[in-house]
Order: C-alpha cells, then sequence, then structure tokens
C-alpha cells in the first residue's frame, strides 16, 4: 500500500487490468484516497480479489469483467461506471502484455495481441470516456506506458516497444485534443518494476535497484490530483534513473 496520498473523496475512477501488479496497485490507492474504483480485468477471479481488498480497507469498490481491447465491452464498463457511482472522473488505462522474442521471428499474432491489449484498449477507453467526461466538465485520464522505446528500447519484443511507443504518442495527442473540454491527459512510464518474474535480474538504474508497484501508484495518484491540474500530455519516466544512463 502505498504511503503517499491525496484527497479523491467523491471521484469516480474507473483501472483497466486492475487485477495484479501496477495496476492492482493503482487500484488499491485510489480506493485508499477516497475514490470508488471499477476495477476492471479480464479475470474475474483477480477483479473480484481486488475489490475486495479495496473494501476491506474501508474504500469503495466494484468488479468488473471485460477485455478492454474490445470496444463494445469497454463502453459497457463505463456505463457500468455512471450506473453504479453516478459520474466518472478518472481513468486509469493499466492494461497490458507483454511479448519478447527477436524481431525476425516475430509471430503475427503475438505482434496484433501487443497492439490490442497495450495500445487499442487505451484508445477505445480514453475515445469513450472522454465523451463522458467532456459531458461532465472534465477528468484525468493516466496511461500506463513503459519506458521501452522512451528512450531505451529493449533486447527483443518489437511489438510491446512498439506498442508502448504508440500508447506515448496517443497520450500526447489525446491530451491535445482533450485540453479545451478540460481533461488531462498524461502517462506514467515504469521502468523495471520488482515482480516474480524480474526480481533476480540485475538492474540497469542509477539507483541500482527494482522500483516497486506502490511507487507507480504514488505518481498516478498525484497526476490524478489538483495538484497537477496544469500537467497534460506529459509522458513521466518512473525508473529510477534508468532513462538516463
Amino acid at each position: 500500500m502505498t504511503s503517499f496520498s491525496v484527497d479523491l473523496t467523491g471521484k469516480t475512477a474507473i483501472v483497466t487490468g486492475a487485477g495484479a501488479d501496477v495496476g492492482r496497485s493503482i487500484a488499491l490507492a485510489l480506493g485508499q484516497s477516497g475514490a470508488s474504483v471499477m476495477v476492471n480485468d479480464l479475470n474475474p477471479d483477480r477483479a473480484e480479489k481486488v475489490t475486495q481488498e479495496i473494501l476491506d480497507i474501508g474504500g469503495k469498490a466494484t468488479a468488473w469483467q471485460a477485455d478492454a481491447s474490445n470496444r463494445f465491452q469497454v463502453g459497457s464498463l463505463i456505463e457500468a461506471a455512471r450506473d453504479t457511482y453516478g459520474h466518472l472522473h478518472i481513468v486509469i488505462n493499466a492494461a497490458g502484455a507483454f511479448k519478447g522474442g527477436p524481431m525476425p521471428k516475430y509471430d503475427e499474432w503475438d505482434w496484433r495481441r501487443m497492439m490490442e491489449v497495450n495500445l487499442n484498449s487505451a484508445f477505445f477507453v480514453s475515445q469513450l470516456a472522454g465523451r463522458v467526461m467532456a459531458d461532465e466538465g472534465g477528468g484525468v485520464i493516466v496511461n500506463v506506458a513503459s519506458t521501452a522505446g522512451h528512450p531505451n528500447p529493449i533486447t527483443d519484443g518489437v511489438g510491446y516497444v512498439a506498442s508502448k511507443a504508440g500508447l506515448i504518442g496517443l497520450t500526447k495527442q489525446c491530451a491535445r485534443e482533450f485540453a479545451p473540454l478540460g481533461i488531462r491527459v498524461n502517462a506514467v512510464c515504469p521502468g523495471h518494476i520488482a515482480n516474480g518474474e524480474t526480481a533476480t535480474t540485475p538492474p540497469t538504474n542509477a539507483q541500482a535497484r527494482y522500483g516497486t508497484p506502490d511507487e507507480i501508484a504514488s505518481v498516478v495518484l498525484f497526476l490524478c490530483s489538483e495538484a497537477a491540474r496544469f500537467i497534460t500530455g506529459q509522458a513521466i519516466n518512473v525508473d529510477g534513473g534508468e532513462s538516463m544512463l
């Protein structure tokens, strides 16, 4: 649980990919800060588990299973948030997937899946949520991108790198088009974050350590708060100094 907090009481948030890792930490942090959270994940069991975690700390949350790369399911998710909580103020596009492998052997299915999960989902959610937020006077969208390709391409995984670079481009364009509507759009770009798969790999950043999902969640909370009201169109590296090496 992040030790950083802001007051988001009365706000409604949707978090895609909220069932694990960074998405889970963001959903918990939003719930801890007073927001009512629609906990979205493709896996219904994971969505229910995170929802219960938020309820256990005294927050408000509702689980909603949906494929964020499916435009029709995204529409249902957004309408469910409005039906349940009345408004929509915050959207976090944390749904993501990774597939490595050298470019000459990269499978077409894997390429398309990276685009669908990492990029198309954020487009559909941002487009549909943006319409709602515009009608309601504004809001905040935060995309979870990556330092991969911004500015440091990784050893392999061309679909992942390209989709995350595209997500940063989407962030900037959405920010430009949505600014007159009172909607701020930013991205956070995690570096090496500790989890079961990477915790034993030597870190490559100035701090010589791994980040945590909670450290990403803290930056997201800041971007969702009034303290960040003059910040939009930014892709913020949260990487222990990796991007400057």
